[in-house]
């Protein structure tokens, strides 16, 4: 096994499972913290690419297209609580699941109509284009920029939400409304923030992966069955579970996809070794996923609210 091919893909895995904390985190504070299945959050995620892409397409920087990313998919996160998500709190999770998923059909035909059904491409920026030797191995420097963003966003969330008073009147408004009320917090706030919080994540991950990925209509829907998958194996409503578990898929994932398929051709047909291999590759996490359903089916890390 070639050593510097392992370590690029190993590091390979640990970008995506980054892109897929971004993701996943503000599903699973959503979903665990606020009781709201959001289909639609695949769709903030595209949201940030697009805008990502365009801004940065229109005035060539880097950071205003984060931003403007960011704030694009708050803003639009904003009007998804407000119209959608505010009425069904109360509803059970069916009603949830199919609204949300109108939005997303919804938000998949308004990037078509806006941007067109051809994918949209950004470059990455001169200034992080290159590529730096680790332990002997060329990695790109951006993707290892996405890590460190995404080892200080899985920081700061927790910390936001575990140790901060937004966070403990958060938790305390979704099982004590009526009790936070009393003693003076916007309940009705709280929740519009964390809302905003997630999709602006969702965002954030939408303009990082812009550069690396084609941005195109229906981009969020596939990896929002990854992020799902996420969330369920490291806990509902858990930041440190989330990123652990976002790091452990991707890195199954990635690995599986590089060796199955020459492992398995030690013992078939080429042909057959790529075809199985890569149907393998992508069974892993699900795998990963019945297998903690079965042993810990609260996940690998529970939430403090739970």
């Amino acid at each position: 096994m070639n050593s510097s091919l392992f370590l690029s893909q190993l590091l390979n895995g640990l970008q995506l499972g980054v892109l897929l904390f971004l993701l996943s985190s503000g599903l699973t504070l959503i979903f665990g913290i606020m009781n709201f299945i959001n289909l639609a959050h695949g769709s903030l995620y595209m949201v940030g690419a697009f805008v990502g892409a365009a801004s940065y397409n229109a005035s060539g920087s880097f950071l205003f297209s984060l931003f403007a990313a960011v704030a694009a998919a708050a803003i639009v996160g904003l009007v998804i609580e407000h119209l959608v998500a505010r009425p069904l709190y109360r509803h059970d999770h069916l009603y949830q699941v199919l609204a949300t998923f109108g939005l997303m059909m919804f938000f998949n035909e308004l990037a078509i109509f806006i941007w067109g059904n051809r994918p949209y491409f950004v470059t990455i920026p001169e200034v992080i284009s290159g590529s730096v030797e680790i332990l002997g191995a060329p990695y790109p420097v951006y993707r290892l920029l996405i890590i460190v963003v995404g080892v200080l966003v899985a920081f700061g969330a927790w910390y936001l939400i575990q140790k901060t008073r937004f966070g403990m009147l958060v938790r305390a408004g979704t099982t004590h409304a009526s009790m936070v009320s009393v003693l003076g917090a916007n309940v009705d706030l709280l929740k519009k923030s964390l809302f905003m919080l997630g999709a602006g994540l969702a965002g954030l991950a939408g303009t990082l992966a812009g550069p690396i990925l084609s941005v195109q209509s229906g981009m969020g829907d596939p990896v929002l069955i990854l992020a799902l998958v996420v969330i369920v194996v490291g806990g509902i409503g858990s930041i440190r579970g989330a990123l652990l578990a976002a790091i452990l898929i991707a890195v199954i994932d990635t690995l599986g996809r590089a060796y199955l398929p020459g492992i398995l051709a030690l013992v078939m047909a080429p042909a057959a070794a790529n075809t199985v291999g890569s149907a393998l590759a992508s069974m892993l996490i699900y795998l990963l996923m019945a297998f903690v359903l079965a042993f810990k089916p609260q996940g690998l890390m529970v939430s403090a609210k739970r």
